[in-house]
């Protein structure tokens, strides 16, 4: 009692400061969910090189050791995000392929990466940036590689179809999706005009080139070779 006053022993600066600590303590999935948050926000916005654990550890309110102790430093930490962002992507975009007709599977295609660039922004950032270190899915060229061999399946049955060559599939359809990943890289900042405006014609000049296809395309020019 203090001047005639009850006072409650569990509100002393000693005890505020128990129950603070109790309230922030962490499991170690948590802590581990935290850092790799802290740490894809801080590549994405200052590259691998740009960021330290010291920074990690400060935004995390940690010491360093613990950021060790989790993913044995800023390469693990690092080569953990890009990994589960390459599996996003890679999930968005097979995943989205549900159509029958071929140019709605464009559209899909499209718009998959558009949503991914859309919703994950910082992930993306992250993953067109030349990595600095192996990582265990590959590299961005590696991922784009993987999703043209989604859409190399759907062309090929499209040039048999059609009396194509269809070992040419595998061409057209890194073709494809290498202009919708550089288009996208282009998106990212100037995010006009909007999503279904750039799908629309990202599908106009794919659909529509593909429909005008030579079944023996000539070169006009002089060089042959």
């Amino acid at each position: 009692m203090i001047d005639g006053v009850a006072t409650d022993s569990s509100s002393t600066p000693s005890n505020d400061k128990t129950r603070r600590t109790r309230r922030t303590r962490m499991t170690g999935a948590e802590r581990r969910q935290q850092l790799l948050e802290i740490g894809r926000t801080l590549f994405a916005a200052k590259g691998f090189e740009g960021t330290s654990v010291e920074e990690i550890a400060a935004k995390a309110g940690v010491s360093k050791p613990v950021v060790y102790e989790h993913f044995g430093g800023k390469e693990g930490l690092y080569a953990v995000v890009v990994d589960r962002e390459m599996r996003c992507l890679l999930d968005m975009v097979t995943g989205s392929l549900t159509a029958g007709h071929p140019r709605e599977l464009c559209e899909q295609a499209a718009f998959a990466l558009l949503d991914y660039i859309e919703e994950y922004t910082d992930g993306f950032r992250i993953l067109v940036r030349d990595s600095p270190i192996p990582q265990s899915t590959g590299s961005f060229a590696s991922l784009i590689s993987d999703i043209a061999t989604q859409v190399e399946d759907i062309l090929g049955r499209e040039f048999k179809s059609r009396g194509f060559d269809s070992k040419l599939a595998p061409l057209y359809a890194q073709a494809l999706v290498g202009m919708v990943a550089l288009t996208g890289q282009w998106w990212l900042d100037v995010r006009r005009p909007k999503k279904a405006e750039v799908a629309a014609h990202l599908v106009n000049l794919a659909w529509h080139g593909l429909d005008g296809l030579e079944q023996k395309p000539r070169l006009i020019g002089h060089r042959k070779s």
